[in-house]
C-alpha cells in the first residue's frame, strides 16, 4: 500500500465547498447556534491566514482565522477541523502551527477561540480572565481561550468581542 504524504497549503478560493462539507461532517447542523460560530458570524476569514491539509487530493483538514475586535483588533480562530477518519494523526496540530505562525508573521497580536483548553494549551492558549472579554453568547469560561502572539497584546483588549463585518 502506498502512503500519501500530508500537504499543508494556504486555503484556495475553490476549497470553500469542500471545507463546508468538512465542517458539516465534523460539527453537524447545530454548529451555527454555538458561540464559537457567533464569534465569526458576518465576517470572512482572512485569506492569508487560512490553511488546508490534503492527503492526495482529499481535503482532510482546515483552519481559519478571522478579524474581530474588543476595543482593539484581535483574531478569532476557527474552526479548526479535521476529518473524523483522520483524527489523532497530528493534522490539527500542523494546521494550528501554520496558522499561528502566519498570524505572528503578519504582525497580529492576539487570537481568541472557544475550545478544549488541554488541547490548545500546547499552542500557548490559556483561559481569558473572567470578565476581561465578553463573547457574543454563553460559553464555559474554561473554554474561552486566548493566545498572545505579541507580548502585551492581551493588555490592549477588553469588553465585548465582535467580528469585524465586511462592508
Amino acid at each position: 500500500m502506498t502512503s500519501l504524504p500530508l500537504v499543508l497549503r494556504m486555503e484556495h478560493p475553490g476549497d470553500a465547498a469542500a471545507i463546508e462539507r468538512l465542517h458539516a461532517r465534523a460539527f453537524g447542523p447545530g454548529r451555527f447556534a454555538r458561540t464559537a460560530y457567533r464569534l465569526r458570524e458576518g465576517t470572512a476569514p482572512l485569506a492569508d491566514l487560512g490553511f488546508t491539509a490534503l492527503i492526495g487530493t482529499d481535503l482532510v483538514g482546515s483552519v481559519r482565522l478571522g478579524p474581530a475586535e474588543a476595543q482593539a483588533p484581535l483574531l478569532v480562530l476557527g474552526p479548526l477541523t479535521v476529518d473524523p477518519s483522520f483524527e489523532g494523526r497530528g493534522i490539527g496540530a500542523a494546521l494550528m502551527r501554520a496558522s499561528l505562525d502566519a498570524a505572528r508573521g503578519a504582525g497580529h497580536g492576539l487570537v481568541v477561540l472557544v475550545g478544549d483548553a488541554p488541547y490548545y494549551r500546547r499552542f500557548g492558549f490559556s483561559p481569558v480572565p473572567p470578565g476581561r472579554l465578553i463573547p457574543p453568547g454563553p460559553v464555559d469560561p474554561t473554554r474561552f481561550l486566548w493566545c498572545e502572539l505579541v507580548s502585551g497584546a492581551a493588555g490592549t483588549v477588553s469588553g465585548n468581542v465582535s467580528a469585524v463585518r465586511r462592508r
